[in-house]
């Protein structure tokens, strides 16, 4: 095999090129990069002579059939909803295809048919899910060959700014789609907790938090993710009492957060009449009851029972819906109205670096006795390119599609890394480029 058609050039796919790019003088591949925007592929191409940049319109069937057809294997980092139609082109022309995304219900349908093609389709490749599948699986594993029997689950993680980049009150700025960010945690979210499924609807979900701590980082708010039920299945823990995957925040960020949520201002799905022309204290005021008296803080601090000095009331301030700014977005959602105003005062600055933070908890029982290993992994990233975010999605989907395409990954089929010929060697080659988890262990009985 020699030729990778790499489709997406965006935030996530930096690292992953490079590190493509500097093996194919070793091994002869030739790379393709291909984005609907090619100054952004040639971008990360950087002229070098085993790349090659394109335009790239996943709804061009002609160049869609053409590109995938000179390809060995083709790596996606476009949207989650356009990987069926890369998987579907590839089962026609039998192709190995690799993603950092979650296996949807369209991607696990043609399961039988890659498997039965002898085909290899990797997913869930990235740092959540992808580093998160294969560190907790490495633990569950060794548990289980002691003889110990899983109690309960935690996994933890957070896409965050570094500490010596922080220097906003929400100690957040965006590292990936900001679109995503805007609408995260909306459905309903569900878990196991001491035998019983729980379930948090979404305008509960920032109410919901509890605090952890991550090494010498200091304390974190988690959130429950939308389904941690289906991981039962995935790591093979179907009779555990307790199961809970989360998202960290700094403490501040989901209080703040969840005034949003709560006055409907995340929601997608109708347009705020003459949008364009209003103001974002205008916008705001939409959603708060009409008071002839009071002023829109007022009214804020009224409803949400805070005081106008509040941590909520100062993050609020801060990001400026309460200025008279005219929004300027015409057609747009109120979460396209917010994500306007976020991205300017959320966006990273040259030389930031960012910060992803990961925690499991892994209860067992072993020998009558209950122990806890608490694994934590914190990566920074080396610049506003280069960022945390890049490594731990890309460079999994790196090294796997080093191993596929010099036969290391004779696996068939539409797979996760849950297996240790998977994970073993993925983790080992993440821990020779200091992505390595710290483990703690301790008996709690």
């Amino acid at each position: 095999m020699t030729n990778i058609l790499i489709l997406g050039a965006g935030f996530s796919s930096t690292v992953m090129i490079n590190y493509l790019l500097e093996k194919s003088t070793q091994y002869g591949w030739k790379i393709t990069v291909g984005d609907m925007n090619v100054s952004l592929a040639e971008k990360k191409v950087n002229k070098h002579p085993n790349g090659r940049a394109i335009q790239f319109d996943i709804n061009n069937e002609e160049q869609k059939k053409s590109e995938i057809s000179k390809a060995d294997v083709v790596i996606s980092f476009l949207p989650a909803f356009m990987h069926p139609l890369v998987a579907k082109e590839c089962l026609q022309q039998g192709k190995h295809m690799i993603t950092a995304s979650y296996v949807s219900a369209e991607m696990k349908a043609l399961a039988n048919d890659v498997k039965n093609k002898g085909l290899t389709f990797l997913n869930e490749l990235g740092v959540d899910p992808g580093i998160d599948h294969m560190s907790a699986m490495k633990v569950i594993d060794e548990i289980r060959a002691q003889g110990g029997i899983m109690k309960a689950f935690y996994s933890n993680t957070g896409g965050l700014i570094a500490p010596e980049s922080d220097n906003n009150p929400w100690h957040y700025k965006f590292t990936w789609n900001p679109r995503n960010v805007i609408l995260a945690g909306q459905g309903t979210a569900k878990y196991l907790e001491n035998g019983t499924i729980k379930y948090i609807p979404y305008h509960q979900l920032f109410k919901r938090t509890f605090r952890v701590k991550v090494l010498n980082y200091g304390e974190f708010d988690v959130y429950a993710n939308r389904d941690s039920l289906s991981y039962r299945e995935v790591y093979g823990l179907q009779d555990i009492p307790t199961i809970f995957r989360g998202t960290m925040r700094r403490p501040g960020y989901c209080q703040a957060w969840n005034i949003f949520v709560q006055l409907g201002m995340t929601d997608d799905t109708y347009i705020v009449e003459n949008s364009e022309n209003i103001t974002y204290r205008e916008f705001i005021n939409m959603y708060l009851p009409y008071d002839k008296i009071l002023t829109v803080e007022e009214k804020i601090c009224r409803m949400f029972n805070i005081s106008i000095e509040s941590i909520e009331m100062q993050l609020l301030k801060w990001v400026g819906i309460f200025s008279n700014e005219r929004i300027g977005l015409k057609q747009a959602t109120p979460a396209k109205i917010l994500q306007n105003l976020l991205e300017e005062k959320w966006r990273l600055e040259p030389g930031d670096k960012d910060m992803i933070v990961m925690q499991h908890i892994f209860q067992y029982e072993l020998n009558k006795q209950l122990h806890q290993i608490t694994s934590s992994l914190v990566v920074k990233g080396k610049n506003d390119e280069e960022t945390a975010m890049a490594i731990t999605v890309g460079m999994p989907v790196a090294l796997a599609t080093e191993m596929l395409m010099k036969g290391e990954i004779t696996l068939k089929g539409v797979i996760i890394p849950v297996i240790p010929a998977l994970y073993k060697p993925i983790l080992s080659k993440l821990e020779s480029l200091g992505i390595t988890f710290v483990e703690q262990h301790e008996i709690l009985n």
